[in-house]
């Protein structure tokens, strides 16, 4: 790909899809804890924190249908939930995208595109848009890692999944990184890193 066609891309997804420079910044959410929540997923049953009684964290990704961004990450969330799901720590896909605003945000949607990219992991949906509160997500894909301690649901990452959208086998793996260090006990080194792509608008 060019670099003058990027820059053409680059300014087109910023027109279109509502990403501004404010947006790269997440929410300082490090060592706040998290409420649990209850929302439905694409086979239409209902999914809790709580129903993975031997989960020692989750990664929590905020991704949506429509943005380009978004579209970049399916195989490594895939492989992500592949790799760690075993260990106690699986992969919740979270949609808070305004389905009023976006058409292809609806649940059918959602259930098309689980279908089409083979998501072997739960694709919520979001739809009175709480937890994307909760966790102050601002677009998408933007990443959390949360960890059981004593009973509750810290953040212990909040970012980007990776640095690099287009090639992931050059990307530095932020998430799986901070994964790998909270298995081993270990506090995350980088437990805060930029990302950016489509905006979540929050209805009032």
């Amino acid at each position: 790909m060019s670099k003058l066609f990027k820059i053409f891309l680059y300014v087109l997804i910023i027109t279109t899809f509502g990403f501004n420079k404010s947006d790269e910044i997440c929410n300082n959410k490090i060592g706040e804890k998290i409420s649990t929540f209850r929302l439905r997923n694409i086979d239409n049953s209902f999914i809790s924190l709580n129903d993975f009684k031997n989960a020692k964290g989750f990664m929590i990704i905020f991704t949506c249908n429509h943005c380009p961004f978004a579209k970049l990450y399916s195989k490594r969330l895939n492989a992500l939930n592949k790799k760690y799901k075993p260990l106690g720590v699986p992969l919740l896909a979270i949609n808070s995208m305004d389905s009023l605003l976006y058409k292809e945000e609806s649940y059918e949607f959602m259930q098309s595109k689980a279908k089409s990219d083979k998501f072997n992991f739960c694709y919520l949906q979001d739809a009175n848009q709480s937890v994307g509160k909760d966790f102050g997500a601002k677009h998408t894909p933007q990443a959390y890692v949360i960890w059981k301690e004593e009973n509750n649901w810290i953040v212990k990452y909040e970012g980007a999944i990776d640095d690099d959208g287009e090639n992931p086998d050059k990307a530095n793996p932020f998430i799986s990184n901070a994964v790998d260090e909270l298995l081993l006990g270990k506090k995350v080194t980088l437990p805060q890193t930029e990302s950016f792509g489509c905006r979540i608008f929050y209805r009032k």
